[in-house]
């Protein structure tokens, strides 16, 4: 089983959103996260706990406008990292699967890291806003992750009410199945984990 560091550095500069980003897979859940979206960071700092990688984002965007092309912007270029950290994939458990309670709200997530960029997202929600930010752009995130990352990522609110509870319950479901996902698996002898030799 290869122990190569797993880490990558990634940089997008657009007209919209200026962002830096590094990942190490095996890290211990450290984040370092400036995203002058105060909500996104909460979210990308409990994404790197509970998926146990080390996270390091800056970014700077037209927040002035609106969220919405820093959040998507970082989603792109956090998948785009995730990529490269993974390399081909060789010797990883591809899948990964998660259910995750937070308080009234109740999230399930499943990743497959097969190249194949699809996001199915279910999450029916009344009450879309915490504080300024609008729940609605954590699809946003995901949908710019599943592109860059090429992954297959089903997310589904079995149930919840309060937005900040469901927004948390969503990413950590999501850490909890990309942990798994990621994870070195000591029986596969490194392999790339598909009978059709490449990811």
């Amino acid at each position: 089983m290869s122990t190569a560091a797993r880490t990558s550095t990634v940089r997008r500069d657009t007209a919209e959103t200026q962002i830096t980003l590094s990942v190490d897979l095996d890290g211990t859940g450290r984040a370092e996260v400036d995203t002058g979206v105060a909500f996104l960071d909460h979210m990308l700092t409990l994404l790197a706990k509970h998926a146990a990688l080390d996270l390091k984002v800056k970014a700077a965007g037209d927040t002035a406008v609106d969220y919405h092309h820093t959040v998507e912007d970082t989603g792109i270029v956090l998948g785009q990292a995730l990529r490269e950290a993974l390399g081909d994939k060789a010797g990883i458990r591809r899948y990964g699967f998660f259910v995750l309670p937070m308080d009234e709200a109740l999230a399930r997530a499943v990743i497959d890291l097969s190249n194949r960029p699809i996001l199915v997202y279910q999450a029916e929600i009344s009450n879309y806003m915490v504080r300024d930010f609008n729940i609605a752009l954590v699809r946003e995130f995901f949908q710019g992750l599943t592109n860059s990352l090429g992954c297959n990522l089903h997310l589904r609110l079995e149930y919840g009410d309060e937005p900040h509870h469901i927004a948390e319950a969503l990413f950590k479901a999501f850490a909890r199945a990309l942990r798994v996902a990621i994870e070195r698996d000591p029986r596969s002898g490194g392999a790339i984990p598909s009978t059709k030799g490449t990811l």
